[in-house]
């Protein structure tokens, strides 16, 4: 194993809308294709949605993704920002797409699992720069139409945020299996959104209060760089100039 900080990295891509059967086969066999590519320490194929909502009405069956914790390319430089050798997988997946971005991310702050692992190692970091918000959950059963509920005021707040720059859903299955994909100008907005709006400090709590997730996590990252097609992104056009 490398002694190097390992490379995370986000994949979108839009995909044709013919070509929906060859995405779901690729969901199902590329998942252990991506695990065992040397270097993988962690790897999720993911669906996306809208973020409005979760389940099978938010599904865009257009845009997938993907998420990788990878080891830097041992005989590259000690450079600031390692790149990581991309995967046979993500290179076919780019090559059927129509569009693709993809995001270069340093870990800031993570706390929770995922499928029992926890898989970002925050660095010591410190940005003034994006940031991305990843929050993922496994909602338990018997808590599943109570969140639902719950959640149309909170993603209603997200769409005139200050400093929200994109925003999507991402799940491993349409139902119970969600979570949350937001970039941010700055940790400042991030933080004034997710502590000082009302709708989202009563979520917070309710979470809390309830126990919605059998499994959750959430992670902050430092955007180091963005390749591609923005618009995959679903980005968002701002008055204020873009710091990227």
């Amino acid at each position: 194993m490398s002694g190097m900080d390992p490379v995370v990295t986000l994949h979108v891509w839009r995909m044709p809308r013919r070509a929906l059967p060859e995405v779901l086969v690729r969901m199902a066999t590329d998942r252990a294709r991506l695990r065992r590519h040397p270097g993988v320490r962690f790897a999720k194929l993911l669906g996306t949605g809208t973020g409005t909502g979760f389940g099978p009405g938010d599904v865009d069956p257009t845009r997938w993704a993907a998420l990788l914790v990878h080891d830097p390319t041992p005989t590259e430089p000690r450079a600031k920002e390692p790149r990581a050798t991309e995967p046979k997988v993500i290179t076919a997946w780019t090559r059927r797409s129509e569009a693709h971005a993809r995001i270069d991310l340093t870990p800031l702050t993570s706390r929770g699992t995922w499928s029992g692992h926890q898989p970002f190692e925050p660095s010591d970091t410190r940005t003034n720069g994006m940031v991305l918000a990843l929050t993922r959950a496994r909602l338990k059963p018997t808590r599943a139409a109570t969140f639902w509920r719950a959640i149309p005021p909170v993603a209603a707040t997200l769409t005139d945020a200050p400093g929200l720059l994109a925003r999507f859903g991402v799940g491993e299955a349409p139902i119970g299996w969600q979570g949350t994909v937001t970039v941010w100008r700055s940790t400042a907005d991030l933080v004034a959104f997710a502590y000082r709006q009302p709708e989202h400090r009563a979520a917070i709590v309710r979470t809390e209060q309830v126990g919605w997730y059998a499994e959750e996590l959430f992670a902050r990252f430092a955007v180091s760089g963005i390749m591609g097609d923005r618009g995959v992104l679903g980005w968002a056009q701002t008055t204020r100039s873009d710091p990227a």
